[in-house]
């Protein structure tokens, strides 16, 4: 049966499969548990035969690769939540990275990233943002592939150099937007965020693999360093998000997901994001259920997600709060209201008194109807709980499917080659006419070339000549200046008579 077992509360909590695509939430305060509970759902998938993507924000989601050692404390877990035939078991993994250090390279187009998303990846404002679109326009209209920021950069030059002409065509582009749009490009890739763009471009296929036993593979997102980039690291998701949205087929509900993607610190998603851009999540998380895709939020508060995503989320686990600021009492208050009530709980105590380990969890039972919350002893998962080191990280990368395919990079033609091309062109045909006008110029003779110097060519005064001139100034100068005496002379004499 299709189901995952999450804990023990008045009797066991199971997440059915054919509602995992209903999406679901996981939320708590920092040590409270959270991790636990998404690494049980995860590897709960996975024995479903659900592949899985998840951003592994402190990296010890990792430890999925490997198996969990029992201990007392773990054997004591088990028994008291129920789960049968508990053993420590590792799921198969493949290690993604931005920056290709901890695992697989993992890189889009600049066309595929779009220029909406990288408006707020770069922090734009909406001037710049409009001559962004501009730029991508004429891209599409010249046949420019954006592939990586040397095309972007390329395409921003060859707009800036041609401002006149395009900006009577597409709409006002001023030098002083290209600039700064130049400048943040310049700090983007300080941040080491030009790794992103380029080819091999990652295909949605590759997230979507089973083994060879059916188990789904779960796909690990190292972003302890991404995570500092915050627009960055919600610009990427978000992006893969909508790729899975735009190219995935309709298929209705089934009897488990075709895909389960976690969302780490969520609360990004949404911080400092245009009205635009949240009202695209918003679409994407309320229409990409039908696409087969389930989405879970991971954040500390309920209320950092938007009442409309909000609303989405059919499955919950609320680990405990801690409400010793107006802001946490708002928090508990949100979160106690969120959950279906039970009589036999005052969810709004409850919530502060969590120990770790324990979640109030409501989920979908049958014909979708969300069941009552209950408190709830979360199971332990059968993978490590911690992080690999760099020999097991390398000896999972090493048997990974897809590191041919993407360790190395790949550098085809695009705008920056096109228009250099088209520059180089351009001086080729300029050349032979400079050099046509030269040919008919002689060299002159030795004579002609000593009367030059003494009398000039036409164009420059020769020696002799500036010699005599010279020496006419002279005199001049001198008789000039005896007549001016003679006459002031005159002049000053015949006052003193």
């Amino acid at each position: 049966m299709n189901t995952i077992l999450i804990g023990k509360g008045e009797f066991p909590v199971h997440l059915m499969g054919r509602y995992g695509n209903r999406h679901g939430l996981i939320a708590g305060a920092t040590g409270t548990g959270k991790t636990i509970s998404l690494l049980v759902l995860a590897e709960g998938f996975s024995r479903m035969g659900v592949p899985v993507f998840m951003a592994d924000v402190k990296g010890d989601a990792a430890g999925l690769a490997q198996p969990g050692e029992t201990n007392e404390k773990i054997t004591q877990r088990v028994n008291e939540t129920g789960v049968e035939n508990y053993a420590g078991e590792a799921s198969p993994v493949v290690l993604w990275d931005l920056y290709g250090k901890l695992g697989h390279p993992v890189r889009t187009t600049i066309s595929e990233m779009g220029p909406s998303l990288l408006v707020h990846v770069l922090a734009l404002n909406d001037v710049q943002a409009g001559v962004m679109e501009v730029a991508f326009s004429l891209a599409d209209d010249q046949g420019l592939l954006l592939l990586d920021l040397d095309d972007l950069r390329a395409v921003l030059s060859f707009v800036a150099e041609n401002r006149k002409e395009i900006s009577a065509q597409y709409g006002l582009v001023s030098a002083q937007s290209i600039a700064a749009i130049q400048r943040a490009l310049l700090r983007f890739e300080r941040d080491g965020g030009e790794q992103l763009f380029g080819e091999p471009a990652l295909e949605l296929a590759d997230l979507m693999r089973t083994d060879m036993t059916g188990r789904g593979v779960i796909n690990i997102l190292a972003a302890h360093q991404l995570i500092l980039n915050p627009r960055l690291y919600s610009g990427f998701l978000l992006w893969l998000l909508s790729e899975l949205f735009e190219s995935l087929p309709e298929v209705g509900d089934l009897d488990k997901p075709r895909l389960v993607f976690f969302f780490d610190e969520a609360h990004l998603l949404f911080d400092g994001a245009p009205a635009a851009l949240k009202q695209r999540v918003e679409q994407v998380v309320r229409l990409i259920r039908s696409k087969g895709v389930g989405v879970y939020f991971c954040s500390q508060f309920p209320d950092d997600m938007p009442d409309e995503v909000l609303g989405q989320l059919g499955n919950r686990v609320q680990h405990a709060l801690r409400a010793f600021t107006p802001r946490d009492q708002k928090a508990v208050k949100a979160a106690a209201d969120t959950f279906v009530p039970n009589p036999r709980l005052d969810v709004a105590s409850v919530i502060a008194q969590l120990g770790v380990g324990e979640a109030l969890v409501s989920t979908l039972a049958e014909k979708g109807v969300p069941q009552p919350v209950q408190r709830t002893l979360v199971c332990p998962p059968r993978c490590r709980m911690g992080t690999l080191s760099d020999d097991e990280r390398a000896a999972v990368r090493a048997r990974s499917p897809v590191g041919a395919k993407y360790d190395m990079p790949i550098n085809r033609e695009s705008a920056y080659e096109m228009l250099n091309r088209r520059t180089a062109e351009k001086v080729e045909v300029t050349a032979p006419v400079a050099k046509k006008t030269a040919e008919p110029a002689q060299v002159p003779s030795v004579g002609e070339r000593l009367s030059d110097m003494l009398w000039g060519d036409g164009r420059r005064q020769g020696v002799a000549e500036a010699m005599i001139k010279s020496a006419a100034r002279t005199a001049g100068n001198r008789l000039g200046k005896q007549i001016l005496r003679g006459i002031l002379g005159g002049i000053l004499g015949s006052g003193k008579r």
